[in-house]
């Protein structure tokens, strides 16, 4: 069940009439590159719903537990791994290293995405095998601001000042419609270090291709999975460089469509000549 193959892939997700992710140190604005206008979601945001996901659909798995989870002390959890049996009596100098074996064991987000787990009693640290990049929209994107009325108030004090009339204003911030592109990379090397293997990796396509359909709320609209394009190569190292491969997904807004509203005005083509000895593309979704 180790992971031999190294792997990158192209994930498409759009979003409509939402905000995808919002900046706190903007108002919640959606995120957007200053310069360009396009779009920003950070792979942060991407790995919370991965995480949600695991948690949701594998909650009475023991080697599948979360690390960051929501309300999470992370120290209680680091410190658990010291009271194992395996670890508790190992000498000074190998009791880190058994107990961020144990953490490997037993958390899914560990082993896939990596941690810093030296804040409690120390568990070491892990670089995981699994890395997203920011996603970034295909066309600039334009946030618009929406002023929102709650027909309630929340204090006695609020509805004395409005006699009664107790309405509460607000604002939420959308774009109209964006397609993300985002890039990941799977480093069979590191895998073999964190334990992360073909049933991890087949779980991780798996929240990857569905996550968006349990994490819907008001703020995200409407925000779905288009496109998961996987690059498997044929050994541990490589048959060909990430960026030459990446490259070969070239995604491009219709010739007949000035401004995209729908997943239906772009065209996605996969780019096959020349195509590189030990690599094989899979087509996971689109």
């Amino acid at each position: 069940m180790a992971l031999n193959n190294r792997y990158e892939f192209v994930l498409l997700f759009d979003v409509k009439d939402g905000n995808p992710n919002g900046d706190p140190d903007a108002g919640n604005l959606p995120r957007l590159d200053a310069e360009t206008g396009m779009g920003l979601v950070t792979d942060v945001c991407l790995k919370r719903k991965i995480r949600n996901f695991v948690q949701m659909t594998q909650s009475d798995k023991p080697n599948m537990k979360i690390f960051v989870r929501e309300k999470a002390i992370l120290n209680n959890m680091i410190d658990e791994s010291h009271e194992q049996a395996g670890v508790k009596d190992k000498e000074k100098g190998e009791k880190t290293e058994a107990a961020r074996n144990w953490m490997c064991e037993n958390y899914f987000d560990i082993r896939t995405f990596g941690a810093v787990m030296s804040t409690g009693k120390n568990a070491g640290q892990v670089r995981g095998p699994v890395q997203l990049t920011f996603s970034r929209s295909i066309d600039p994107v334009v946030a618009s601001e929406h002023s929102i009325t709650r027909m309630a108030v929340t204090t006695e004090k609020e509805a004395e000042k409005q006699s009664g009339e107790n309405r509460t204003m607000g604002r939420k911030f959308t774009i109209p419609y964006g397609l993300y592109r985002c890039h990941g990379f799977i480093s069979a090397h590191l895998a073999k270090q964190t334990g992360f293997d073909e049933e991890d990796l087949s779980l991780l396509w798996k929240s990857i291709s569905q996550m968006f359909d349990h994490d819907r709320s008001a703020s995200r609209g409407e925000m779905n999975a288009r496109g998961l394009y996987v690059f498997k190569h044929s050994n541990e190292l490589g048959n060909a460089p990430a960026a030459a491969l990446l490259d070969r997904v070239d995604v491009r807004r219709n010739s007949e469509v000035d401004v995209a509203r729908n997943f239906s005005d772009y065209h996605v083509e996969i780019n096959e000549t020349d195509w590189p000895d030990g690599v094989e593309i899979m087509k996971l979704l689109g």
